[in-house]
């Protein structure tokens, strides 16, 4: 399977990512091919590599066009069986890749992530994916070791391989004939949240994603856009939106109503802290989802023809905002798994 593979570092900038993460990449990836896809930097990463790594193969993209955008248009150069997706900012650990390749004995694995923890304190779990992702009801996303803002310590405690409803972008090993025949990720995203679309498109075919604590890998994160930013909150909000309009299984107004609702109330949160640019970013996020709405509902119309059987596994019938806020619940153990699907 390791010839099978390609690793694709999707690269904006990140020269300092590149000179400080690649040699790892490299050392523990034998028998791998190894590709940058550079998305139209303007720092010297290109010159860089050439001079430092010129065994890694380039791929150089003629805009920024996101994190959709750019892997879609790498990927669609790359023959390859597996894909892993990895951000720039993650440091390998030794046999990390061969866990991973191991799930996919069964043919009904779309894609898998590994144990992600913090770089910068690595008794930690990393926000972006943690030891694998779920949706509550209202399509919010959490993990194994993080929910919401609320990041646990590692103690071994989600150590278990498991099914999950979506794995994260940072470190994905996909099928690529999966992820070419639902399209690839949706560009309309431009950047996060795309992985979880994806995820639920290929679930929507009765795939399947797996976590393989097994293998661990350490996240920097917010590399390329702080976790703090106000143009984070802004994708954060459009792209739920998005995200629920194009893949909700029911009557699709009631369930927008009540997010719009909810994203009401952390704005008017915003606002009574002081956070005006946030508050501003809940704003343009649903002016631009309107915007794109007609768009999105054709999304919806055409998924719904194509769908067979749609895996649920790994959506919470709970509300993870009631948990947190109402009743503390600030880690996933702790949490009802009676409403575990």
């Amino acid at each position: 399977m390791l010839k099978k593979t390609s690793i694709v570092i999707l690269n904006w900038n990140g020269k300092a990512f590149l000179e400080r993460f690649l040699p790892d990449v490299i050392s523990f990836s034998k028998g791998v091919r190894i590709i940058v896809a550079d998305n139209a930097s303007t720092d010297d990463s290109i010159s860089f590599l050439k001079a430092n790594f010129p065994a890694i193969e380039i791929i150089e993209n003629y805009e920024n066009g996101g994190f959709a955008k750019g892997y879609n248009d790498a990927l669609k150069q790359i023959d390859s069986e597996f894909y892993v997706l990895l951000n720039s900012d993650i440091q390998l650990t030794e046999n990390w890749l061969e866990p991973l390749l191991a799930v996919f004995e069964d043919e009904r694995v779309a894609g898998c992530q590994p144990k992600v923890k913090s770089f910068n304190d690595p008794t930690k779990f990393e926000h972006a994916g943690a030891s694998g992702g779920f949706l509550d009801i209202n399509y919010f996303p959490f993990c194994r070791g993080r929910i919401l803002m609320s990041v646990e310590e590692d103690h071994d405690q989600y150590n278990a391989q498991q099914e999950v409803f979506w794995a994260t972008g940072a470190c994905l090993l996909i099928r690529a004939k999966c992820f070419h025949e639902v399209g690839g990720f949706d560009e309309d995203f431009f950047a996060h949240m795309e992985e979880i679309d994806l995820c639920w498109r290929l679930k929507r075919l009765n795939y399947r994603f797996i976590v393989e604590p097994k293998s661990v890998v350490y996240h920097v994160g917010g590399g390329t856009l702080p976790y703090n930013s106000s143009q984070k909150t802004f994708l954060n909000f459009r792209n739920s939106l998005f995200l629920l309009t194009k893949n909700h299984e029911g009557i699709l107004l009631p369930k927008l109503g009540w997010r719009m609702l909810i994203d009401g109330l952390a704005a008017t949160s915003f606002l009574a802290k002081g956070e005006f640019k946030h508050f501003g970013a809940v704003f343009r996020a649903h002016m631009a989802f309107y915007v794109k709405l007609r768009t999105f509902l054709k999304k919806r119309k055409a998924l719904k023809l194509s769908s067979t059987q749609f895996n649920s596994t790994g959506i919470f019938r709970g509300n993870i905002l009631w948990n947190y806020y109402v009743k503390g619940v600030k880690r996933y153990s702790d949490l009802n798994k009676r409403l575990m699907e």
